[in-house]
């Protein structure tokens, strides 16, 4: 088939969070890039929505995974200072741990790592200091004061918005059907019609096996459910969240949780009143066939917040499915394929958006320069040969 399409510079292949941050790092450096979205742009189909996503920098040890988060904090307000547009709000961040206190001594030595500032605190303290917050004596927590809530989808939307002002074109609806290496760079074929590039990044998400075969049997798509709920009596005051800029210090902060060894979190609403809630219940789903919620995923979620955030365990608000896409360790698959001419990043493991600015950065450094100055050997593919 002869391309009709026309020739760009890269093509971004999935327009999500990170997929947008890349479309606009490499519209912002010069190229000419087309990025391409088999659904809406944003959608709630893949790994980028939900209203809200935690920016937890005490759950990043690694110095390499902690430089990409320092980058992506700064580059999440460098984008609102560029684009006008409200994507976080400073909330601090808690790790509370019950039944034993490994999540939390974690968090600590990362914190002490890395120089971040914290405060540790017992069960008592924590309910003390937050009375929206029910968990037991016996709890330890630590509070970290750089945590941030970012507005997901809108982070989306400012990407795109910050890349169309850059110049890229960026076409929603339209499904990447296969592409080949050629002569001087890629084909891409679609299910409207086929584009040339010198090179391809593919940020793909649940279906990034379907684009690089190198992934096929080593990435897991996997079903993950989310619960919004309504505030409840007196002890609901502190749960919304403020807005950017505002003062956070009468909200109750976000947190992951570790009870008895099963993983919960919680965000303080901010277009919803109330909290979301969330636990580490990954199941294993082909992303085409991705199921809408059930009562049988919401009990689980009202009980933890019935014990342990009472204010917040009001009526259901909202109910919402997405894929989370795992790697073997847990860890982010960042590298090329095709001698250069293709930049991946997959296998997120739920943990991406909040990186989102930053691994846009490193997929255009690695498209256009060949190479970046961020350490990320320790994500190559050739780990897990």
């Amino acid at each position: 088939m002869t391309p009709s399409g026309g020739r760009y510079d890269a093509i971004v292949l999935g327009v999500g969070g990170v997929g947008s941050a890349a479309t606009y790092r490499l519209a912002r450096r010069g190229a000419s890039v087309l990025g391409l979205e088999r659904f809406d742009v944003p959608h709630g189909r893949g790994s980028s929505h939900g209203r809200t996503r935690l920016l937890q920098r005490l759950l990043d040890g690694d110095p390499a995974t902690m430089a990409l988060a320092d980058r992506a904090h700064e580059a999440w307000r460098d984008l609102e200072a560029e684009t006008g547009r409200d994507l976080l709000t400073g909330t601090g961040s808690l790790a509370v741990a019950v039944g034993g206190d490994d999540p939390v001594a974690s968090a600590r030595r990362a914190c002490e790592r890395h120089g971040l500032d914290h405060e540790s605190l017992s069960g008592p303290e924590l309910s003390e200091r937050y009375p929206g917050y029910d968990f037991p004596d016996g709890a330890e927590a630590l509070y970290q004061p750089d945590g941030a809530v970012v507005a997901s989808e809108r982070g989306v939307v400012a990407h795109v918005a910050a890349a169309l002002d850059a110049g890229a074109t960026v076409r929603a609806r339209e499904r990447v059907v296969d592409w080949e290496a050629v002569d001087g760079g890629v084909r891409v074929d679609t299910d409207r019609d086929t584009y040339c590039a010198d090179r391809l990044v593919v940020t793909a998400g649940a279906w990034a096996a379907r684009a690089v075969d190198a992934l096929d049997g080593l990435v897991e798509p996997c079903r993950h459910a989310t619960a919004w709920f309504a505030p409840s009596g007196d002890r609901s005051v502190p749960l919304a969240a403020g807005r950017a800029g505002e003062d956070a210090s009468g909200s109750l902060p976000p947190f992951v949780a570790t009870v008895d060894g099963e993983n919960y979190y919680g965000l303080p609403g901010r277009s919803l009143p109330g909290m979301k809630f969330g636990r580490a219940d990954f199941r294993r789903t082909a992303p085409d066939a991705l199921s809408d919620p059930t009562q049988a995923d919401e009990r689980p979620l009202r009980a933890f917040a019935e014990e342990y955030v009472p204010g917040a365990a009001g009526s259901t608000l909202r109910l919402s499915t997405g894929l989370v896409t795992n790697s073997p360790d847990g860890r982010f698959i960042l590298d090329t394929l095709a001698d250069g001419r293709v930049a991946v990043a997959a296998g997120l493991s739920g943990r991406g958006y909040k990186f989102a600015p930053a691994l846009g950065e490193v997929l255009a450094d690695l498209t256009l320069d060949g190479g970046t100055d961020f350490d990320i050997s320790e994500y190559a593919l050739d780990r897990f040969d």
